[in-house]
């Protein structure tokens, strides 16, 4: 195990050229740098975080809802129980094509169209209500929200927020403090509690893609700060946080049925989307990674690694903005937001790289409204 630990570690893939682990290991008095065992503070913190989730869904977003009147929804027509159809329901297709139709039809000696119909009925009974939608979008929104209030907070008295020459000057023997460690940790919890609340969340088409996306931003988020690429990685974080809570805002106002207030944020998440991803994203971030790391540190295996998955997430900005400009045009020349604000970007605007934190297709642009 040590051996496989080592090899992992390997100082000469991780670190720049002349620099060892142990050389970040014992740093001057009064003087911290970030260790990998910091990052299992953020295992209780996803444990707490899901728990106050929780509390807030209940006893915050749910009364919200009823103001709003918005109920749980009950199913008006169940499907009839059955074996066989439940079994091909689950385990095969839940839209099964007319040559599995005909197939059940003969099985079971039922109509064609009464197969279909108990599949239907099935599918509505799995759908969440509009009530459970808007609690744990108000949750997101909560969240992303303060973190993005916190991140920018800390970091307008940061240098490296004005000046992004600061990420590399003395690295990487840059001082940790309380505040960077915080908002790091802090990120890296969320991601945790929800790869934990995502077996108990609604369950959605893209679980196997998103459950690789949260893992995929915990490994780099963690994996940055290992590294001490704390810098440009809060930069990253909070670019990326920018535009995640009016999304959030946007879908809270589509389940209340504020079709005009929708559509306005909706437009608003699209303008602040593209500043932030096709302007802030590649004119500071990537500049700072790509041009002025290479000035004042120079290039190093795992800086080729980091800047690869930044390059690759500016591509799938340009898919995604193309996307949802798509969507922003049709709400502003139609004065309504097309149905396809609900499921166009399913895999969409949150891939992100911590440090370059690497957030996926969270937003997966979030689902964009719902599912």
């Amino acid at each position: 195990m040590a051996a496989l630990s080592a090899w992992f570690w390997n100082e000469r893939f991780w670190l720049p050229h002349n620099v060892t682990w142990a050389d970040l290991a014992d740093p001057a008095p009064g003087v911290e740098y970030p260790k990998a065992s910091h990052l299992l503070s953020a295992l209780p913190l996803a444990l707490g975080i899901f728990a106050v989730r929780i509390l807030f869904e209940r006893f915050i977003a749910r009364p919200c809802a009823f103001l709003l009147h918005i109920h749980a929804s009950s199913v008006h027509w169940r499907a009839t129980p059955n074996p066989v159809l439940e079994k091909v329901f689950t385990s095969i297709t839940k839209c099964p094509d007319w040559r599995h139709l005909d197939g059940l039809s003969k099985q079971l000696d039922w109509d064609v169209r009464k197969v279909q119909q108990w599949f239907r009925h099935r599918r509505n009974q799995d759908k969440p209500s509009v009530l459970t939608k808007f609690c744990e979008s108000m949750w997101r929104s909560t969240f992303y929200l303060c973190i993005f209030t916190y991140g920018i907070r800390f970091l307008w008295q940061c240098p490296w927020m004005w000046d992004t020459h600061h990420c590399w000057y003395n690295y990487p023997y840059q001082v940790l403090t309380p505040g960077l460690y915080h908002y790091y940790v802090t990120e890296l919890g969320f991601y945790w509690s929800l790869m934990f609340s995502q077996f108990t969340d609604i369950k959605r088409k893209d679980f196997p893609i998103m459950f690789i996306h949260h893992l995929a931003t915990v490994s780099l988020i963690s994996f940055s700060y290992a590294n001490n690429m704390l810098r440009v990685g809060s930069l990253v974080m909070c670019v990326h946080d920018a535009s995640d809570f009016i999304l959030e805002a946007a879908k809270l106002a589509n389940y209340a049925k504020y079709q005009r207030l929708c559509d306005f944020l909706f437009v608003l998440f699209a303008v602040v989307f593209f500043i932030t991803r096709l302007v802030v994203y590649p004119l500071r971030i990537l500049n700072t990674t790509l041009f002025e790391s290479w000035e004042i540190i120079g290039p190093y295996p795992s800086w080729w690694l980091f800047n690869s998955l930044l390059l690759v997430l500016q591509v799938l900005h340009v898919i995604w903005s193309y996307l949802i400009a798509g969507i922003a045009y049709k709400a502003l020349v139609r004065g309504k937001v097309s149905p396809d604000f609900e499921t166009v970007v399913n895999t969409g605007p949150d891939l992100r790289n911590s440090g370059v934190e690497i957030s996926s297709c969270q937003t997966s642009a979030q689902a964009i409204v719902s599912k």
